[in-house]
């Protein structure tokens, strides 16, 4: 013990003085305060004439308040509103905002509070611009509700409130109740289950038709759901909390589309499965007639129909059942995808639509009669974003066409495709936020070792102004950071290539071997290895190189940008071929003559957590030491939409499960290793670190445990993130070199 601290004190003093002219980068200088701070640039909505946007901002004297700006100058054009005028005082802030459509309301946000990764309860005033009178859109203390939006005309607000929909009329003052059924835990109206929010990133359940005269909305019926637990620590009697959550191959929400017509107050039933194993993933009204379109889903999620609903036929008729016509259709042997870039054109002809069917996912042009018209964009590339169309229906989106970057392009319905309107990729990662027609872009850009650049494009995509440079940030960096992330690629024996980074510390001695750290993730649908600013994690990985560590990330088969078959090759046996391809290329690596290849380490949060587990066991030879942060354990855990995306249900597909849960491998783990999780994570749950932590008791296999006390699947809050990364440094310091 005591040579160890001699080690362990060694290397801290060393750490301690400046290598070289770079300065010592700490935990505490990442974690905590501004220090590397990214200047950012929260644009608010674009207003109705695509010619000016808004800016919140805060100051002593107004409190919270909104400028609105010109897009083509870039001054403002005066205040908007504020704390003060709002509220009478300047204390009470406000954390989001939107216009009525004819921008003379603001719908303000305060008091939020967060129910899952993305939702959240607030308290909501409505704001008239024109007499300066604000309204609580519900009275008295209990006015916490959820997803308040405007009608299109402005004359209504509908909102979601103990799991029912009401509509407050700001001309009649009063409110209309549409549902009456909600139930905490049983029925969910306007608002979405915790699994469809998770894995569909769908949480408002209700969409106003374009006219103000009627509501679409989902039903979600929760009741046979099996319910989660967890227990909040913190006063004298531990909270127990529990929710819905459709483990795999358990029972889903009941889920069913239906119409509330307000002229009639009656209810149109739009569509209900024929069971749970039905999915409506996404809806959405046509934006000058009558039909509602509905994703249709089976539970395999290889299956997919858009179907359009005649609902003023309906009503015409007293009916409430409208007729249906099938828009869309799409099948897979896999599985299918599902994003928000399906777009309707302008002067009814027909609509846009992404998919993957001929091996990238690229821009199809079908007919109002959902007849293939002509595919748009094709290649070995994806099509990743689709922002929006201009009024002459060209299509504006961003492509992944390096693999590890993404531009800004256009192509009009003939297929003539221009990179960012004319001008050449020069790399990095490119992110667009448009005005209402198109007219002009705020574009976010950056490199893997330089922080974010926003400038602000004309319609035929000249630079107009930059925005923020992070010019001071920069040069803090520069200070700190000698270590540069090199791209570059593995051929693996198996015949496949895949992208990786690399960052090696500052003036390697000759002939010296140096230990490895994999930083990893490696799961469907996000990849590491993107030449883009990770921010803070960079310079995490900047401070292992000063500690003499190689930093290494590897985006094995299943991830994205590389085409259909390459990111469905998982499919069935999800972590079989990721493991396999992280432990080759740990072989590889140990050839190279400046890695230590019996010091190859590994550190994964979440997806990367379970593949740090198991390469921690099945690649046992391989891997030295490793860090697993929220993994998944055993798959069976999880939820019903992502595992069976991937790897169908357990009760067809057992060997998929067993044979790539890292709790079945425990008894080979043979190296130092880190588990670690927050004990409320609604996510990945606590039990995945308790079945985990139980098997390698039972295999009498020692490791160190860490739980983070009420924290989620992020694993933050005060000084939560200083203290976890400080105990993953001092654990590679320990058991990494």
């Amino acid at each position: 013990m005591n040579m160890r601290y001699l080690i362990l004190t060694t290397l801290i003093l060393i750490q301690s003085v400046w290598v070289m002219g770079q300065k010592k980068l700490t935990n505490e200088l990442i974690w905590t305060g501004n220090t590397f701070a990214s200047e950012r640039f929260e644009q608010g909505p674009s207003m109705n004439d695509g010619l000016h946007y808004t800016l919140q901002k805060s100051s002593k004297k107004l409190g919270d308040y909104i400028v609105k700006y010109s897009y083509a100058t870039g001054d403002s054009v005066g205040l908007i509103a504020s704390s003060m005028s709002i509220f009478r005082n300047a204390e009470t802030g406000f954390g989001g905002y939107s216009f009525s459509a004819d921008e003379k309301k603001i719908l303000i946000e305060t008091k939020e509070e967060a129910l899952y990764r993305y939702s959240y309860y607030a308290t909501y005033f409505i704001h008239d611009l024109n007499t300066g009178k604000t309204q609580a859109l519900i009275a008295g203390e209990k006015n916490k509700t959820r997803l308040a939006s405007f009608s299109p005309d402005g004359t209504k607000v509908a909102y979601v409130y103990d799991n029912n929909i009401f509509i407050y009329d700001l001309n009649r003052n009063e409110t209309t109740a549409v549902t009456q059924d909600g139930q905490w835990n049983s029925v969910i109206n306007g608002a979405t289950d915790w699994v469809y929010e998770e894995e569909f990133a769908l949480v408002q359940g209700y969409h106003w038709r374009p006219n103000s005269l009627a509501i679409a909305y989902l039903k979600f019926n929760e009741t046979e759901v099996p319910e989660y637990g967890m227990d909040l620590y913190g006063q004298l009697y531990p909270e127990r909390v529990t929710f819905k959550y459709p483990k795999a191959g358990e029972k889903n929400s009941q889920v069913s589309a239906h119409v509330f017509d307000l002229s009639t107050r009656s209810t149109v039933n739009v569509f209900s499965g024929k069971d749970a194993d039905t999915y409506i993933p996404r809806f959405k009204w046509h934006p000058s007639d009558y039909r509602l379109f509905v994703y249709q889903m089976n539970r395999l999620q290889n299956d997919l129909n858009i179907v359009g609903y005649n609902i003023q036929n309906a009503l015409s008729k007293g009916s409430n059942i409208p007729t249906a016509e099938v828009l869309y259709k799409e099948s897979s042997k896999t599985y299918i995808d599902i994003n928000d870039n399906f777009y309707f054109l302008q002067n009814q002809e027909g609509f846009i639509i992404t998919s993957e069917q001929d091996g990238f996912q690229h821009l199809y042009h079908y007919d109002n009669t959902g007849k293939l018209k002509k595919q748009i964009t094709q290649g070995a590339w994806e099509v990743v974003d689709v922002y929006g169309l201009d009024e002459k229906n060209n299509v504006y989106y961003s492509a992944s066409e390096n693999t590890i970057g993404k531009s800004i392009q256009r192509v009009n319905l003939k297929g003539k495709t221009e990179t960012w309107m004319g001008k050449k990729y020069d790399g990095g990662t490119y992110d667009a936020s448009f005005s209402k027609g198109m007219k002009y872009c705020i574009i976010t850009h950056s490199n893997a070792n330089q922080p974010s650049t926003i400038t602000l494009h004309n319609e035929t995509g000249s630079l107009l102004r930059t925005l923020v440079a992070n010019e001071k940030l920069k040069s803090t960096m520069a200070d700190y950071c000698s270590s540069k992330k090199e791209f570059m690629t593995f051929t693996l024996p198996q015949g496949h290539t895949l992208n990786a980074w690399m960052m090696k510390p500052q003036n390697m001695e000759k002939d010296k071997k140096y230990p490895v750290v994999f930083v990893i993730y490696g799961g469907p649908g996000r990849n590491t290895v993107m030449d883009m600013y990770e921010g803070r994690n960079y310079l995490w990985h900047q401070m292992l190189t000063q500690q003499g560590y190689i930093v290494v990330s590897v985006d094995p088969r299943g991830t994205q940008y590389r085409g259909r078959d390459f990111k469905h090759s998982t499919y069935m046996q999800l972590g079989k071929n990721e493991t396999e391809d992280f432990i080759e290329v740990a072989k590889l690596m140990s050839q190279m003559p400046f890695v230590d290849g019996s010091r190859i380490n590994m550190q994964g949060w979440s997806f990367g957590g379970y593949m740090t587990s198991l390469c921690m066991t099945k690649g046992a030879e391989v891997f030295h030491a490793g860090i697993a942060v929220a993994p998944v354990t055993n798959w069976k855990y999880y939820d019903s939409i992502y595992t069976e995306r991937f790897l169908r249900t357990p009760q067809e597909n057992k060997s998929g499960y067993e044979d790539n849960s890292p709790v079945n491998y425990a008894k080979m783990l043979n190296g130092p290793f880190l588990l670690v999780h927050g004990s409320a994570d609604d996510n990945v749950h606590y039990q995945n670190a308790m079945d985990f932590a139980e098997a390698l008791i039972q295999a009498n296999k020692p490791f160190d445990f860490f739980s983070y006390p009420n924290k989620n699947h992020g694993i933050a809050g005060g000084k939560t993130r200083l203290h976890l990364f400080e105990k993953m440094t001092q654990f590679l310091l320990e058991n990494g070199h």
